[in-house]
């Protein structure tokens, strides 16, 4: 198959998607019911049964899953099948508590896969394509997910991991690699090794496919531009299944959900009240197709907005915005909720590289926040009072964005380290308190 662009499934009309939906989530809320104790039991608190299910109407019967839940039953409570039938676990790096821990039967794999392959061939890949892969493989989900959904197409996949970033830019030059999939992060970094090296002109990159930490607009304008290509956002989590979830078309305009595989809600964080499509809220997720572990309105945390306008590329599945933030991650800083990707905007629209760390700390009882930014080897020749008025512009640009006082300080080229997984961008002091 040259496309892997399933146009009966993504292309399918509304009431053909809610109607699979509502059968498989019968199905799926029987399999927990009788498979999972630890939700059985939320479900019985709650006064629900399966019985109670009949479409999904009745999504709101049932109670929420959120990942103290995922750590509380950790390691085997949410497991839905016979350990005997999984085939393969994954996980979350757990720098926050204990390890979420993810369980896959083979068939789960399979529409995995199929997920990521629908993204892939969003983006444009074909079987012609070369795939390179520089998400981290092992227990993380980026990696096994954009490889398997590469294989899927048919595309030649190099599957690269992270790091040895002389070794990326070789084989991207020596087999011509035309897809990239990896973090925001690790793109923008690649992008500025190859411009300082001068091999631009080397690189027969189309596409990138990034995900797994936050990016702005300007961040992917800045990608496409330094590495020639088109960037496309991807969204999963690794207690859904992984990358995948949600991928962007080519009209850039949200990301489509894999509507036949997961049902997508928006709730207010507080009340926990669904709210209507275009309302701005927490994204709530239902696992339908899934076996080993079928999460059943998964609180994500994620802040975004769904629509069902018609999409020019013709696919009808619900699309949600990129994640505006994070309903319990979000920094909070004097009252005031400031979320990086706002700050990432700022530098960003001043002309600084998308390299930077927000320093937050206590100090006498009120809280400080200090952004550390490099400078361009351009500006790094400034002198002491050019680069004093940068910073002072940079405050009062941080403060009509976010309208607190900011700290700004501007540091040598190349001395904030590097990143070839996820971005450190946040060093939140107070928690040592």
């Amino acid at each position: 198959m040259e496309h892997y662009y399933q146009k009966e499934i993504e292309c399918a009309p509304y009431e053909q998607i809610r109607a699979w939906q509502n059968e498989r989530l019968i199905k799926t809320v029987n399999h927990v019911y009788k498979n999972v104790p630890y939700y059985r039991e939320l479900m019985i608190k709650k006064g629900v049964t399966p019985d109670d299910i009949k479409s999904v109407d009745d999504l709101k019967k049932l109670p929420f899953l959120t990942k103290s839940d995922l750590r509380d039953a950790y390691p085997y409570g949410l497991m839905g099948v016979d350990r005997s039938e999984a085939v393969r676990i994954q996980s979350t790096s757990g720098t926050t508590g204990k390890r979420v821990v993810a369980f896959y039967t083979q068939h789960d794999i399979d529409l995995w896969e199929d997920c990521c392959a629908r993204a892939i061939a969003a983006a444009g890949g074909t079987k012609d394509d070369v795939v390179h892969v520089s998400y981290g493989y092992g227990l993380f989900t980026g990696g096994a997910g954009l490889h398997g959904g590469s294989h899927k197409i048919g595309s030649l996949t190099l599957p690269m991991s992270s790091g040895n970033t002389d070794r990326q830019i070789q084989f991207m030059c020596d087999l011509g690699s035309t897809i990239l999939c990896c973090t925001p992060s690790y793109a923008a970094y690649l992008g500025e090794t190859i411009t300082e090296r001068g091999l631009k002109d080397r690189i027969k990159l189309k596409a990138g496919i990034f995900g797994a930490e936050a990016w702005s607009q300007e961040m992917r304008r800045d990608i496409e531009k330094t590495l020639g290509i088109k960037a496309y956002d991807i969204y999963g989590l690794t207690e859904i299944s992984g990358p995948g979830v949600a991928y962007e078309c080519s009209a850039q305009t949200g990301m489509h959900i894999n509507e036949d595989h997961f049902i997508a809600e928006i709730i207010d964080p507080v009340t926990e009240e669904v709210l209507p499509y275009g309302e701005k809220g927490e994204l709530v997720f239902t696992c339908i197709t899934k076996e080993a572990f079928p999460l059943i309105r998964y609180r994500t945390r994620d802040i975004c907005v769904l629509t069902r306008e018609p999409c020019s590329c013709g696919r009808t599945h619900v699309k949600m915005s990129k994640p505006m933030g994070r309903s319990d991650d979000m920094l909070i800083v004097k009252g005031v909720n400031v979320f990086p990707s706002q700050i990432e905007t700022v530098l960003i629209n001043k002309g600084y590289p998308a390299n930077y760390q927000i320093v937050v700390d206590r100090v006498n009882n009120s809280d400080t926040i200090e952004v550390r930014v490099e400078m361009t080897p351009e500006m790094f020749s400034d002198t002491l009072g050019q680069i004093s008025s940068r910073e002072q512009e940079l405050i009062e640009a941080m403060k009509s964005m976010l309208g607190i006082f900011v700290k700004v300080k501007l540091v040598a080229p190349k001395s904030i380290a590097r990143s070839e997984g996820k971005a450190v961008r946040i060093i939140d002091n107070r928690k040592l308190y």
